[in-house]
């Protein structure tokens, strides 16, 4: 096992290397100067646009379709994911994040747009759109070259990732994890199967996260942006009330706070306490590996929920598509990271992941510390599982795309 993570780990440090992330951010700022900005002038309209019913073709309005795509983009990486860069690449990695998300802005408009402007909508009303469309027909109008074998690459890798992986395995075991935490930190209620001990805490979470998921699922886009629809803006107002209180909480820090990300992002950190340093190429790697993951600006994901937003123009769900980016990153990572700095989580010894974000929660509700466990492991919760819900649909949707046939997902 040890030697299986020893791969892994070098893997993950060449694969978000320096090339890749210059890759990126260049083309995020290419795109950026391309649209002259675009992403700022236009910021106020998108917020105009997310709440207008459009008519023209597609399955959900364009709010709908947001919400689909922030249920699979906001999850453990807000919570878990920016505790471990800044705990790994200290406070400039979040100096870094938020950057990133700010020209991610720009990569997010155009995939949604590309998604909205190449898709099709067959004779049910079903739409077919997403980056294996756009790879397949907007490069083949482009370029004069059929690049459907690369359409279905990123179709495969996709429904690996949204099945299996990044958007299945990852969400749960955060969720069991932070759930078990919660209600059973010593693991005392267990039974056993097959000769091996399980908790009755993750056994019966499971359970009811399947049931829940899979009546959802069923319903398809219609059920899956309706339940968004509602879950996001709860959780967001949750997430949110409570962080800005432990901010608030540790104001008497924030100067030293910003102090720390802007010296970090450009000079690196010193080893303190249970922080044991990080360089500024570190800070750089960690910000933007983290955010990307959190943010999925550039993945190709969002533009699948993208491209069944109800628009009579492509660039109106690009614009608001890009607002994704806007509150995953820069309102719910930046939040996170300013609790984390703030209350000096990222400097204890002994926390990582999800107990770093856990105890600046614990910290700031020093008079009821439950409460803020309960907090932060019901918003844990909710973001996970909206993001197994998220992930799914877009799953589906590449075997819908591989198989040809809507009937075999």
């Amino acid at each position: 096992m040890e030697s299986i993570n020893n791969f892994l780990n070098h893997l993950d440090n060449w694969v978000w290397g320096i090339p890749l992330i210059a890759l990126i951010l260049i083309v995020g700022i290419g795109l950026t100067v391309k649209l002259k900005g675009l992403q700022f002038r236009h910021l106020p309209k998108a917020f105009r646009l997310m709440m207008k019913k459009e008519g023209g073709e597609g399955e959900v309005s364009s709010f709908g379709a947001l919400c689909t795509a922030l249920s699979s983009t906001v999850g453990t990486g807000n919570i878990v994911g920016v505790a471990t860069a800044i705990s790994v690449g200290g406070p400039g990695a979040l100096f870094w994040m938020v950057l990133a998300a700010c020209f991610g802005m720009a990569t997010k408009y155009a995939e949604a747009t590309l998604a909205v402007r190449y898709r099709s909508v067959n004779s049910e009303g079903h739409v077919l759109g997403g980056p294996f469309y756009y790879i397949e027909r907007g490069m083949k109008e482009k370029f004069g070259h059929n690049f459907k074998w690369l359409a279905i690459l990123f179709a495969v890798f996709g429904s690996l990732a949204g099945l299996l992986g990044i958007g299945t395995m990852t969400q749960i075991n955060s969720i069991t994890s932070g759930i078990q935490s919660f209600f059973d930190p010593q693991n005392t209620n267990t039974f056993i199967l097959f000769g091996k001990s399980y908790s009755w805490t993750i056994a019966i979470a499971a359970l009811v996260i399947t049931a829940f998921i899979a009546l959802i699922i069923i319903g398809g886009l219609k059920r899956i942006s309706a339940v968004a629809e509602k879950i996001i803006p709860i959780m967001f107002f949750i997430y949110i009330l409570s962080g800005l209180y432990v901010i608030c909480f540790n104001a008497s820090n924030l100067s030293n706070t910003f102090g720390q990300i802007f010296s970090g992002a450009f000079h690196g950190m010193a080893a303190a306490g249970g922080f044991t340093g990080a360089t500024v190429s570190l800070a750089i790697q960690k910000g933007i590996a983290r955010g990307i993951f959190s943010n999925e600006a550039g993945l190709g994901s969002a533009p699948i929920a993208a491209a069944a937003g109800k628009v009579k123009y492509p660039s109106q769900q690009g614009l608001v598509s890009m607002l994704g980016t806007f509150f995953d990153t820069i309102l719910i990572c930046n939040i996170t990271g300013l609790c984390i700095i703030s209350s000096g989580a990222y400097q204890v010894k002994g926390l990582a992941g999800y107990t770093v974000t856990n105890y600046a929660f614990q910290k700031a509700f020093f008079f009821a510390p439950q409460i803020a466990s309960f907090i932060l492991m019901l918003c844990l919760t909710l973001f996970a599982f909206t993001t197994i819900m998220g992930w799914n649909y877009y799953g589906t949707r590449c075997v819908e795309y591989l198989t040809k046939n809507k009937k075999a997902v």
